[in-house]
C-alpha cells in the first residue's frame, strides 16, 4: 500500500489539476503521476523521463530500450517500473524471464546492472565495448536515460506506489533484486 494518499482529480487545484486534466484527455492517469501531483515541481521534473525515454529509444530503438530499463528497473528491485517493462517486453513478444540477446543487448544489461550496483565503478572493460557501438553522445543518453530511471525507481519504492490495475496480473512475474542482502 502506498504510503501516501493517492490523489484524486477533486483534491487538486491550479497547476497539478490543469496537469491532472491534460493526463485525463489522454487516458495517460497513473498511481505514480497521482502521487506526483502532489506537487508540481516534482511532476514536472519526473515528466521529464518521457523526453529521455524518447531519446534513448532513437539512439537504441524500442526493444533495446525496453530491455535496458528493464535491466535498470529490476536491478533496482523497482516492483513497479519492473512490471512496466515486464508488460512491454511481453506486448514485444519477448518473455521477460527468458529471450535470447544479442552482443549489444548484453551490454546494455551489464551496463544498466552496474550502474545500479555502483555508478562510480562502471568497468573500463565495459565502457570500451560500449564505445564500439555507440557515440559520446549516444552513451550520455543512454546513460542520463538510466539516471531518469533510477530517479523514478527510487520515487515508486520509497513512497510503495501501488501497482496499476493493468500490472497487477503481472504481480507473480516480480523478482527482487537480491545483491542488496549483504551490503551494511
Amino acid at each position: 500500500m502506498a504510503r501516501v494518499k493517492l490523489l484524486e482529480k477533486e483534491d487538486l487545484s491550479g497547476e497539478e489539476l490543469r496537469a491532472y486534466e491534460e493526463l485525463e484527455s489522454r487516458n495517460a492517469v497513473t498511481n505514480m503521476k497521482r502521487v506526483m501531483l502532489y506537487e508540481i515541481g516534482n511532476y514536472r521534473a519526473f515528466m521529464g523521463w518521457y523526453d529521455s525515454w524518447k531519446s534513448v529509444v532513437e539512439v537504441l530503438g524500442e526493444k533495446d530500450a525496453t530491455i535496458y530499463a528493464h535491466a535498470v528497473s529490476t536491478t533496482n528491485s523497482c516492483m513497479l517500473c519492473s512490471l512496466f517493462f515486464v508488460s512491454d517486453l511481453r506486448g514485444l513478444g519477448l518473455d521477460p524471464h527468458d529471450f535470447e540477446t544479442d552482443e549489444k543487448e548484453d551490454l546494455l544489461i551489464e551496463l544498466g546492472r552496474q550502474i545500479v550496483k555502483d555508478p562510480t565503478k562502471v568497468s573500463d572493460e565495459l565502457w570500451g565495448k560500449l564505445k564500439k557501438f555507440w557515440t559520446d553522445k549516444e552513451l550520455v543518453i543512454i546513460v542520463g536515460f538510466a539516471a531518469q530511471m533510477q530517479a523514478t525507481n527510487n520515487f515508486n519504492s520509497v513512497l510503495r506506489v501501488d501497482l496499476d490495475e493493468r500490472l497487477l496480473p503481472l504481480k507473480g512475474d516480480f523478482e527482487p533484486a537480491t545483491w542488496r542482502e549483504n551490503l551494511l
